[in-house]
Formats: C-alpha cells, sequence, structure tokens
C-alpha cells in the first residue's frame, strides 16, 4: 500500500513553528494552551512501519489539499534551520543505528557505473605505470656468519663467547657491516659506479643546477652513487640462525649478480682489515713495553749474580753446591744405617743358629761351600741308613762312611764359623762407614746454615728475576703471535647459496597481475566512494526528516 512521506494532517506553518517552539522551552509558561490534543508525530513509513491495527483518519481530500511546491520547501528549511546543530548532529548520528544491508546493497548499486569505472581507470593507470617503470632484477646471496672465528691458538685474541645472545649481537654487528659505508665505497670504487648512468641518474632539477652553479665535486657525486646504492640493497638475518640473506636488485641481471659478489668480497676484507688493524693496535702496544720489560729482566739478574760472588754462593742447576753436596751426604748416612742394619741382623741370626748347633739346618748359613757340604752330609747319611738295613752296624764300609760322614760334619762347622766372623767384620765394617758420613755431615751441615742467611735474601732476588723474566717471556711470546696473526684472516664467514640469475624482472610484475591489482585496486575505491555518497545522503535526508 502507498503511503506518502507528508504528514498525517496538515496544518499552518505558524501552528508547526509554535509546537517546536515549544518542544525545546523549558518553562511551562511558554506552552501554549490548546482546545484539542493534536495527534503524536510519527517517524516516516520508510523507519518505522505503521501498526496494521492502526487506524488511518486520513480521507482521500486530504492527499489533495497539499500547499504549492515553494511553500513546501520553504516550511522544510525553516523547520530545518530552526533545529538546534546540536540536535541535528544527533540525529545524523543516530540515524546509522537503522542502517540495514538492503540500504548498502542500493548504494551499490546506486553507484555501480562509478565502481566499473573507477577499476577500469585503475587498470588503465598500472599498465601505463608498467609501461614507463624501470625494470629491476633481483638476486639473493646467503653467507653464513659463524659467531666464533677459525681458532688458530688457543688463546687467541679475539676469544669466542659461548652465550647465545652475545653471538647473534655479534652477527647482528657483522651484519651491519655487510651495509655499511666502508663496505659499499670499497665497491663503487671497485665498479667504478660513478660512472654508471643507473648510479649516477641525473634529478630532475640537475640541469638547472649546472646554469647556477659550479660542476658538481666527485665527492659529491661518489655521495649520491651511496646513498642509491643503498637503496638497492638489503641485507636481514633468519630467525634462529646465523644464515644473513642479501639481496640486491639492478636493472641487468648480470649487474646485479656483479655487484653482489663485489659486496660479498668487500665484505670479507672489511671483516679482515677490522681484524688487522685491531691487532696491529695491540702489537705496537706490546712492542713498546717489550724494551722496558727487557731492561728490568737484565738488572734483576745483574743483581742475583752480583749476590752470589759476594758471598761466595755456587749453585748448579738452580742450587746451591753446599745444599747438593748436604742432601748426598744425608743420603750416603741413610744408606749406611741400611747396610749396618742389615750386617747386625744377619750376624745376630748367624750367631744364634751358632750357638743352637743347628749349623746343618739352619738356612742363614747360605754359602756355596756350606750348601755343597750339606749335599755331602745328605747323601752320606742316606747310604749309612741304606747299608745298616742291609749289612748291619759293623759292616767294614760302613765303619768308613760314618768316619767320612764326621769329617763332612767338622767341615760345616768350621765353615759356619768361618761365616759367623764374616759377618761380624762386616758389621764392624757397616758400623765405621756410617760414623765417617755422620761426621761429613755434620760438617757440611754446618757450612749448609752459614749460608742460609744468605740463600734467603738469594731466594727473593731469584724470586723477583723469574717473575720479570715471565712476565717478558710471555708478552715476548705474544707479540710474535699477534705479529703473525695480523697476517692471517680468521673471520668464519661463508657464503652458502651463491647469487643465481633470475629467471624473470622482480618489478614490475606481470602486465595480468597488474592489470588484475589495478582493477581490484579501482573497485575497492569506486566501492568506498559509493557507500562514502550512500551515507552522506542518509544522513542528510536523516537531519530533514527529522525536521
Amino acid at each position: 500500500m502507498y503511503e506518502p512521506k507528508e504528514p498525517h494532517t496538515r496544518r499552518s506553518a505558524s501552528a508547526q513553528a509554535l509546537r517546536r517552539r515549544s518542544e525545546y522551552q523549558s518553562s511551562l509558561l511558554d506552552h501554549p494552551i490548546q482546545e484539542e490534543q493534536e495527534p503524536e508525530e510519527r517517524p516516516p513509513a520508510r523507519h518505522r512501519p505503521r501498526p496494521s491495527s492502526v487506524p488511518d483518519y486520513r480521507t482521500r481530500s486530504d492527499y489533495h489539499r497539499e500547499p504549492p511546491a515553494h511553500e513546501r520547501e520553504d516550511d522544510d528549511r525553516m523547520r530545518y534551520e530552526d533545529i538546534p546543530f546540536e540536535k541535528r548532529i544527533e540525529a545524523q548520528l543516530h540515524s546509522l543505528t537503522d542502517i540495514h544491508f538492503t540500504d548498502i546493497i542500493r548504494w551499490l548499486r546506486r553507484g555501480f557505473l562509478r565502481i566499473i569505472a573507477a577499476a577500469i581507470l585503475g587498470a588503465v593507470l598500472v599498465l601505463f605505470y608498467a609501461a614507463i617503470a624501470s625494470p629491476r632484477y633481483t638476486v639473493s646471496t646467503e653467507i653464513i656468519i659463524d659467531p666464533s672465528n677459525l681458532n688458530l691458538v688457543s688463546d687467541d685474541v679475539f676469544s669466542a663467547n659461548p652465550q647465545r645472545d652475545s653471538q647473534l649481537l655479534e652477527v647482528e654487528s657483522k651484519l651491519r657491516v655487510l651495509t655499511s659505508r666502508n663496505v659499499l665505497t670499497k665497491v663503487i670504487d671497485d665498479l667504478n659506479l660513478t660512472e654508471d648512468p643507473e648510479f649516477n641518474r641525473p634529478g630532475r632539477l640537475d640541469g638547472l643546477r649546472r646554469l647556477i652553479s659550479s660542476p658538481t665535486a666527485p665527492e659529491n657525486r661518489q655521495l649520491s652513487v651511496l646513498r642509491q646504492l643503498e637503496k638497492q640493497i638489503t641485507a636481514t638475518r633468519d630467525d634462529g640462525s646465523f644464515v644473513v640473506v642479501l639481496s640486491v636488485w639492478t636493472g641487468d641481471a648480470d649487474k646485479s649478480i656483479k655487484l653482489s659478489n663485489a659486496i660479498v668480497s668487500a665484505f670479507e676484507g672489511e671483516l679482515f682489515k677490522s681484524s688487522s688493524n685491531s691487532v696491529g693496535q695491540l702489537a705496537i702496544g706490546l712492542n713498546s713495553r717489550l724494551d722496558e720489560l727487557r731492561r728490568s729482566v737484565t738488572q734483576a739478574e745483574e743483581k742475583v749474580e752480583q749476590f752470589k760472588r759476594q758471598n761466595d754462593l755456587q749453585s748448579t742447576a738452580g742450587e746451591l753446591t753446599s745444599t747438593r753436596i748436604s742432601g748426598a751426604l744425608d743420603t750416603q748416612v741413610l744408606d749406611a744405617q741400611q747396610r749396618l742394619i742389615q750386617a747386625d741382623t744377619r750376624y745376630k741370626q748367624l750367631q744364634a743358629a751358632y750357638a743352637d748347633r743347628r749349623v746343618a739346618s739352619s738356612a742363614v748359613f747360605d754359602s756355596a761351600s756350606m750348601v755343597t757340604l750339606r749335599a755331602s752330609y745328605s747323601a752320606l747319611q742316606q747310604q749309612i741308613s741304606s747299608m745298616t738295613l742291609v749289612y748291619g752296624s759293623r759292616h767294614p764300609r760302613l765303619v768308613a762312611l760314618q768316619s767320612e760322614l764326621a769329617s763332612v760334619d767338622r767341615a760345616i762347622s768350621e765353615e759356619a764359623a768361618r761365616l759367623l766372623q764374616s759377618a761380624k767384620t762386616d758389621v764392624d765394617q757397616a758400623n765405621s762407614a756410617l760414623q765417617e758420613l755422620r761426621r761429613k755431615s755434620d760438617a757440611s751441615r754446618s757450612t749448609v746454615f752459614t749460608e742460609n742467611d744468605a740463600q734467603v735474601r738469594l731466594r727473593e732476588l731469584e724470586r723477583d728475576a723469574r717473575s720479570k723474566a715471565a712476565v717478558y717471556e710471555t708478552y715476548l711470546s705474544r707479540t710474535h703471535q699477534i705479529s703473525e696473526r695480523q697476517q692471517i684472516d680468521t673471520s668464519n664467514v661463508r657464503v652458502i647459496s651463491p647469487p643465481m640469475p633470475p629467471q624473470s624482472k622482480s618489478w614490475p610484475p606481470s602486465s595480468v597481475l597488474l592489470l588484475i591489482g589495478g582493477a581490484f585496486a579501482g573497485a575497492i575505491f569506486g566501492v568506498l566512494m559509493a557507500l562514502t555518497l550512500g551515507l552522506f545522503g542518509h544522513m542528510r535526508e536523516a537531519g530533514r526528516e527529522f525536521a
């Protein structure tokens, strides 16, 4: 059913203005006394549909009794201007909550031609850009930067830090060196990039600048090339690894590869140069210190020798002669005591066995003659026992054997007496040697005691000389080591993926992608424009309807 957007009942403009003034007046005296209760104003049907149960009191004649168009416009303008600005803004903002999906679809339908036109315009613009844009060919080089240098010696000048954070900081520092000005300046000089049009491209105002100023200095030209080169290279590190990716782009694929290799070579040279300079400064400081240390060691050693001459101290292999002699005598005394104890023990054993008449059976009598006599004595005893059982005790041969056994027994006794006397002689000799060694040891010890006081001062001088000599030798060895270390490159940098010729240019993308992207961007812009226009129209209409 069609419902017009005019008010349900037409009243005069003065009555409506009076009603609006009464709505914003705060005093009850400002409200006029009306004869009858006027019906409540309702929002238009499109914002709040009329319930079917509410009767429509308008008649057909009410629809035909409308004022002229110019009167309606003046009436609407007067009502819209009478509303305070804050109320209008509040009504417009409140109308945003009444936006439905159907309103958005309607706005998009109204702006369909704008969307199509924007998409076509975007596609044309990107194709035009692709036609005039300079191509870019990007190559990548993967470099592994090990934070720990090659360990040539155990105590290298640059020690490796085992902590993970410190290693990452070391890699990040070397990553910064990769794109530093020292490296790029060397690349510019090696490849003569100041004469390359791609890096020395004139600006739009360079021609005018040449007319009013002097020609560009070579330093300024190199600086401009350096700034352009910094824009065309990037270096990043993969998270969780020491691999660095160097990306270089130019207008030519072969030039990109050549430039990437030159940067890597200059980077390795810069690392070696930095390490060599640091080691060289350290070597210079050590060399200046060596002369002073050498003089100090010489003076300390001269003091030691002078003190030895003054106190008649002789030493061999760092030990005083008197001390060495005294030690040797003490050792000989101990050996003599040991020999005396052994000789006395043997003598007492022989004496006890001889007194107990155990000469034939005791093992202490162990000479060769005693062994032979014991064997003969045992053999004769066996023969006598055998013949006694066979012939009896009165047999003539048995008597002869018994006589021979007695002779062997006497020989054993004589040999035992001789061994006992020999043991007594050994005891006397060992005792005499011990007494002589003790006398010499006492004399040597008195000499050592005399020299000990001087040796205390001597040891102090020797310690001072040794400490100074040790420091000097350490510095001297370290200086030679550092001098050789300066000539060796120990930086652990390796290229694991050299640059390869790219299959296609990296920028601009292919025409199809540019066409799709431009059309999509233009369509998005058209959609936003259609929605913006629809939203503004909706808010403007909401303000008028509130009036």
